[in-house]
């Protein structure tokens, strides 16, 4: 089996020397996604909720490259500056996600790239 690097050509482009997402054998593998618009590559301005919504858009823009749907997604890390966010990022993330929700972990960071206060990554089983 071998490892397949997908980058991007709709979503933001990478801040380093990574692959949007890695698909090996029926599984992918996203790298975290961060608060930028894929059309200027420079972070959306509004705060947190602003940055949340442009994440789950990258996420679902990223998946449609790869011909996958939000439901595909087994599994999501949510990484918050500030966990007092928690409870409206919660409120957006369940409209994203039907209620057969992925399993997740959340945890608040000290920093994150581009001086952002949220990044999500994502597991998600890949199209047969």
């Amino acid at each position: 089996m071998d490892k397949i690097c997908f980058k991007t050509s709709k979503g933001p482009a990478a801040v380093g020397p990574y692959c949007t997402a890695v698909i090996y054998g029926d599984t992918v593998y996203m790298s975290g996604m961060i608060g930028v618009d894929p059309a200027t590559q420079k972070p959306v301005e509004g705060g947190v909720m602003a940055q949340a919504k442009q994440v789950f858009e990258n996420i679902r823009t990223v998946l449609g490259e790869m011909e996958l749907t939000m439901d595909d997604v087994l599994k999501t890390t949510v990484f918050l500056k500030d966990m007092g966010d928690f409870a409206e990022v919660n409120k957006m993330y369940a409209e994203y996600f039907a209620p057969n929700y992925p399993a997740r972990s959340c945890v608040e960071v000290a920093k994150l790239p581009m001086g952002l206060a949220i990044e999500i990554e994502c597991i998600a089983r890949a199209k047969k």
